[in-house]
């Protein structure tokens, strides 16, 4: 159970930084984030499409590709 919950853990660390990085570079795309943080491309969309959910960052698309904004 304290596995879930370490994991859980650093979801929202990944998560918070995820918004600060937005803030700073302005657009960042979901390969940027999966190389950054020695994560999947799957699961660095899947952070990106819940913080855009939760209305912290908005996704662009162009040429096929997302960029991802800050909110």
């Amino acid at each position: 159970m304290n596995i879930h919950k370490e994991d859980n853990m650093d979801i929202h660390k990944i998560k918070q930084k995820i918004i600060s990085i937005a803030r700073e570079e302005r657009v960042i795309t979901t390969s940027e984030i999966a190389e950054h943080f020695g994560i999947s491309w799957n699961t660095a969309e899947k952070y990106l499409l819940e913080l855009t959910i939760d209305g912290k960052i908005i996704r662009k698309k162009k040429q096929g590709v997302n960029l991802w904004l800050p909110a």
